[in-house]
Order: C-alpha cells, then structure tokens, then sequence
C-alpha cells in the first residue's frame, strides 16, 4: 500500500483497515463501521432496515447516464486518489461524474465523509467525528485544484455540528487558499446550514467566493420526512437571505429535489419563497434512491415537466434554472456563473425580483 503524507492510498479494490464493520469485514450499507480517525459510522448513513424495501418502478429511459470514461475524467481520479480528497461526485454517487470531471469541473468535499446529519435521501456516512479536522486540507485542495487545471470549483461538506463553527472557518481557509494559489477559478461554496449561525455564514461570505449556496432539498411539508430534524426549510430560507443581503455582489444558489411526493403548487410556492429570499440560482432533479434503506421514489419527473418547471423558474426572476432528470446541486454550475458574469460585462440588467406566479 502506497503513502501520501503518512496516510494510506488505497487501490482499486482494497478496503480500509478502519472501515471495517464488527464482523471484521468491510461494512454494508447500513452497518456501523469504525473510521481510521476512531470514530464509528453509518455506511450510507441510513442504518439497515429489517423489513423488505419496497418495490421501486423500473427506471425510465431517460434516467440512464453513460459510464464515466476519458482522459480528463481519468486525470482527475488520478488526482482525487493521490490527495486523498472526497469528492461529493463519488460519495453521493452522481450519474454526472464522467461528464463534469472530464468537463474539468469537480465538487470536492471538505471535513472528511462523515456527516453529524442523516437525512433520508442521502447516502454520506452518518456518525460523530468527535471535532476531528485535517489541518492540511486547506492547501491540499488548492493544490488539487491547481494540478486539475480547474477554471470552477465546488467546495461542500458534510455537516459538522460537532465543530464549534460548523467548519465555517475550514471553508473559508480552503477558499482563501484555492484563490492564492489560482485567482482565476471561480469557488462556489455548497454550505451547511452552520445551525442558523449568521456569523458563521458570513465568515464564509468574506473568504471571497464566487457563489454561495445552501440546499433547500425539498418542498416544506416534506423537510422534515427528508432531511435531519436539525435541518428547516425556513432556517435555509434565511441562512441564504442573509448572504445575499451581506455581500450582494455574491451569487446565491439552492437545489430542490422532486419525485418526493411533492406537488406542482408546493413547487412553484417554494420557488416563490426562494427568490423573495433574492436566491439568483436554482437547480431542479430527479430524487434517486441510493439504497434500499433510503425513502422510496413518489414519481419520475419527465423531461417536459422539468422543462415547463424551467419556465417557471425563469418567469419568477431567476437568473438560471438548470433542470433535468439528472441534474444535481452543481451541474454546470460553471455555465451558470458564465452567462451571469457576461450579462454584467454587458451592462444588462438583472431580472427584477418577482413574486407573481410564472
């Protein structure tokens, strides 16, 4: 086994010595594991449930996303093994991995890949890290970022109510050190919700990135059956007004995930919500089932509905709407912040913020 600092590389097919279920074997989704760092996990976040999942509808065709393959793509892998980086495009396993990497985007995850949350449509590993941070992270992401030829890149985290800050401060190093090293790429930061801690949120504000983002995930009556009870609807609402109305000048950004049981009136009610919070950018997907452990799939958008869904999105004032069947939270978020910045060039007006229906 290969060194990097110190730590372990894996290759293909080798499993931790720390992820390991009591057994001794390598932990199944749902399974407790203990982490290298010491503390015990959930392999998938969800524990293992005893009854029998139910049955889920046969995927429609267009849900079906090519194998991930190219050079860039393999570029990338090569560098994301050798940092030991974790990267949200393989933790919550993203059918749009090969197209961004080899596109020379990546959503690199910061703080490790345990989450203090467990929410029921997310596959992160759930456990307590106990405060455990890696001081090195900081630069070894901006040195990945500089080695991939990035031009945009998107920082997330699991959530860590374990840290006094929520990692806010972690954020903001990694941010500052990516933009050192390379002025030109553009960082987004996909955030937790730092519990509601408005400071917190502008501690990231002021590391100089590009877009900031939180995750609305899903209509309100369904927050609470999808995400952590620690998680709000509301408190998302305000964590994003108040980054907005703190540095203006930074776009802001949430995603919602549909096929949950939710309605086209809860639908265009939250994208209401969100741009009377001044949201500039909002991103729309099919919710897929990670395991059998996970919440059900209510319905499977269709290609037109997402694109009427679009229309409506626009209609409302945002500055973007990126909808699809496989759309995740940072699919072509590089676009996105493209045509923005081009409008400015140009002098052409924002959309003025709305709340009449599309």
């Amino acid at each position: 086994m290969s060194q990097f600092k110190g730590i372990p590389i894996l290759s293909a097919g080798e499993a931790s010595p720390g992820e390991a279920s009591s057994s001794g074997e390598p932990a199944r989704s749902g399974e407790k594991y203990r982490t290298p760092q010491g503390f015990t996990a959930i392999k998938d976040g969800i524990k293992w449930a005893a009854k029998p999942p139910a049955a889920t509808a046969r995927k429609p065709t267009w849900l079906r996303a090519p194998l991930a393959s190219g050079a860039g793509f393999q570029a990338v892998k090569h560098i994301v093994r050798e940092h030991r980086l974790s990267t949200v495009c393989e933790e919550a396993k993203c059918p749009n991995i090969g197209e961004c990497w080899n596109a020379g985007t990546a959503t690199i995850m910061l703080m490790g890949a345990v989450c203090t949350r467990a929410c029921r449509f997310c596959a992160v590993d759930t456990g307590n890290p106990q405060g455990w941070l890696d001081a090195e992270e900081p630069e070894n992401v901006a040195r990945s970022v500089e080695l991939m030829g990035l031009h945009y890149v998107v920082l997330t985290s699991v959530d860590r109510d374990d840290l006094p800050d929520g990692g806010a401060a972690h954020y903001a190093s990694a941010i500052r050190a990516i933009k050192a090293r390379t002025p030109h790429t553009a960082v987004e930061a996909l955030t937790p919700d730092f519990a509601g801690v408005l400071a917190d949120v502008y501690t990231v504000m002021d590391s100089g990135l590009d877009v900031f983002a939180q995750n609305v995930e899903t209509v309100e009556r369904l927050t609470h059956p999808v995400r952590d009870p620690r998680a709000g609807y509301r408190r998302t609402l305000d964590v994003l007004a108040a980054a907005k109305a703190y540095r203006p000048a930074v776009l802001t950004k949430t995603s919602l995930m549909l096929g949950l049981g939710e309605t086209d009136a809860e639908i265009r009610a939250t994208m209401q919500d969100l741009r009377a919070a001044a949201v500039d950018l909002l991103t729309l997907g099919q919710y897929l089932r990670p395991t059998s452990n996970h919440l059900d799939v209510e319905r499977f958008v269709t290609p037109e509905e997402f694109a009427e869904y679009r229309t409506w999105a626009l209609g409302l004032g945002f500055l973007e709407c990126v909808s699809g069947p496989l759309v995740r939270s940072s699919y072509r978020a590089e676009q996105a912040l493209a045509r923005n910045n081009a409008g400015l060039d140009q002098g052409l007006a924002r959309r003025p913020l709305r709340a009449d229906s599309a």
